[in-house]
């Protein structure tokens, strides 16, 4: 199971609890953290499961409900507000007949807001999973997504 060959990596020491989770979660095939994940992590630090719960509710870039093969962040800082990603989010959410926090039929995406991804030069910007893109128009993301279609 994959998640003895994760602990396997790790000293239990409480330090260690936010790379534990991260790993967890990335992976996990619905790229978030389930009761098991949960209870795991806890038993493997000697700490109670509520403070885990606690950890992994605090922390946005966690979920504790399934998501697609594919988390796109859409940034909603000033700079990708002032050029354009309140338009570009309205796209998103008809393209993928989603709302935000709600995952695709097909379990391919997730749409989600983040606040600054540090790309402000590039604005308006994304993330998905762990690539950022900016200068971001609905083609572009047309092109994106058409890209992560063909590759899964």
């Amino acid at each position: 199971m994959y998640r003895e060959e994760i602990l396997k990596k790790y000293e239990p020491s409480l330090d260690n609890i936010l790379y534990i989770l991260h790993d967890l979660q990335d992976n996990n095939p619905q790229h978030y953290i389930s009761k098991e994940d949960i209870e795991v992590c806890a038993n493997f630090l000697n700490i109670p499961y509520s403070y885990v719960h606690g950890v992994v509710t605090f922390y946005s870039m966690f979920s504790l409900k399934p998501r697609g093969r594919y988390i796109i962040r859409l940034c909603e800082s000033p700079p990708c507000h002032l050029m354009g990603s309140e338009s570009l989010l309205e796209y998103l959410k008809k393209k993928l007949n989603v709302k935000i926090g709600e995952t695709t039929k097909d379990g391919m995406f997730t749409l989600e807001l983040t606040s600054c991804l540090g790309i402000c030069g590039v604005a308006p910007a994304m993330m998905i999973n762990d690539e950022m893109v900016g200068n971001l128009t609905p083609e572009r993301i047309d092109a994106i997504l058409e890209e992560r279609r063909q590759t899964s």
